[in-house]
């Protein structure tokens, strides 16, 4: 095991391959689906076997930096769109997954973010590893959320039916919601656990609470009964929210102070 070594080297081929893998996956998709879903799958055993090499190579988990979480969300998005095609029947949830997770690839492969391999102690915590798949996980998941609202909108304003899309909608909002708090719960034990305190209104965390105050205020007006056009922007806007709490933090004039920047 002492000579087992990964590096972002060996990405520069690892990478791109995954990207053509899904890819073509996505060309499939909507006339043969069956090798659609097997060049995702396929797709993500690269990016998986690379990861779990680079884990242990590391010797800590690849969650630290940006290119690494980049990483996790191109495993996870296209397996989010295969299962919400297996689900739903709609093949366009298996090609954003497939397109957008080679995008991801491919940034990491000429800007993979490299650090060392050490954490700093606040880190080395058991709540590390749950709390960040959870939070990428419900990324991947909210994304299609965004897409299928989006969609829904495209197809009313052409007045076309929606083809079901609100209730996709629904269901992908409720499940990544769901992932999206118990990853919000997590780092807040995680912070008293590192800081002494629950919540501390650091810019990232007051944005993560604007983003699941914004997809369960969606799930609210569903279950209130309302789909109309307003209703059906909030998923897009909430997901814009996700994002700045994501990668837009990094940019604010307040980023070099925060907790979360390592």
């Amino acid at each position: 095991m002492g000579h087992f070594h990964v590096t972002w080297t060996l990405y520069a081929v690892l990478g791109p391959l995954s990207a053509a893998l899904w890819l073509a996956s996505a060309a499939l998709a909507f006339r043969r689906p069956r090798a659609a879903s097997a060049l995702v799958l396929a797709g993500a055993l690269v990016t998986l076997a690379f990861t779990c090499g680079l884990w242990l190579s590391l010797e800590r988990p690849p969650f630290r930096t940006m290119g690494e979480t980049r990483l996790w969300y191109s495993f996870f998005l296209p397996l989010c769109g295969l299962m919400a095609f297996r689900s739903f029947g709609h093949p366009w949830l298996l090609s954003f997954g497939a397109v957008t997770a080679s995008a991801f690839a491919l940034v990491n492969v000429f800007k993979p973010e490299i650090h060392s391999k050490a954490l700093m102690p606040a880190l080395q915590s058991p709540y590390f590893i749950p709390h960040v798949t959870l939070y990428i996980l419900s990324y991947a998941l909210l994304a299609s959320c965004a897409v299928g609202s989006a969609m829904a909108l495209a197809r009313r304003r052409r007045g076309l039916p929606d083809e079901g899309l609100v209730e996709l909608t629904d269901r992908l909002c409720r499940v990544g919601t769901g992932f999206l708090m118990l990853g919000l719960i997590l780092g807040s034990l995680w912070a008293e656990e590192a800081w002494g305190g629950f919540w501390s209104w650091d810019p990232k965390e007051t944005w993560a609470f604007a983003t699941c105050g914004a997809f369960l205020a969606y799930i609210h007006l569903r279950r209130s009964g309302r789909r109309g056009t307003w209703t059906m922007l909030v998923p897009p806007l909430a997901f814009a929210f996700l994002m700045i709490t994501w990668l837009g933090v990094n940019y604010l004039p307040t980023a070099p102070q925060s907790v979360h920047t390592y």
